[in-house]
């Protein structure tokens, strides 16, 4: 899904399960299961009236694994997005992949195949772009487009937190997805 953006250069990129819905080991297979995190939605209703673009990239094996398709990806999908304008706010592009892990795709965080497919849509540089994610693969994808990883501890943010690796000591960590907003809405730079 994509929607058209007025301000295609303040990109903010965000990971879906764990940082804008509660995370399920057993996957979120339908609408029915998805759930948005607390605050999550009037965050991303506050990226937007700030006139930054939201984006979503999100890895979702479960289509590999056969346990929903891509058509009930496409509806949790639109769920999402009417539940982020029902808060007056916008998703101006989800991008996913559904490829299983053993299957050496290049769109699958930590690589960065999603990202980069979102800088062409948009024509922007990634460096310098906020990436919210709550997982190691999200930080490492982020990284290596030189954009601007942002852990959030919602979902498997607070184990990924204990467990980060040098080259990612010093990011910036916040409690929710809220508390990333608030913190690329103070930074002048982001």
């Amino acid at each position: 899904m994509n929607v058209s953006s007025t301000h295609p250069t303040r990109l903010v990129i965000l990971d879906r399960d764990g940082v804008i819905n509660a995370d399920s080991n057993d996957y979120i297979k339908s609408p029915a299961e998805w759930r948005p995190l607390p605050g999550s939605l009037a965050a991303i209703a506050a990226l937007t009236n700030a006139g930054r673009t939201v984006a979503v990239a999100t890895n979702q094996s479960g289509v590999a694994r056969g346990l929903f398709d891509i058509d009930t990806l496409n509806r949790i999908h639109s769920l999402m997005s009417a539940q982020v304008v029902a808060m007056g706010g916008r998703i101006d592009a989800v991008v996913f992949c559904p490829h299983g892990p053993d299957q050496h795709c290049a769109c699958r965080k930590p690589r960065t195949g999603m990202l980069l497919a979102l800088a062409r849509r948009f024509g922007v540089s990634l460096r310098g772009v906020p990436v919210v994610g709550d997982s190691l693969r999200d930080l490492e994808a982020a990284l290596s487009v030189d954009a601007i990883p942002i852990l959030v501890r919602s979902g498997k943010g607070e184990i990924t937190a204990k467990q980060l690796p040098e080259s990612l000591s010093g990011i910036k960590i916040v409690d929710d997805l809220k508390a990333a907003v608030d913190y690329i809405l103070q930074q002048v730079d982001l």
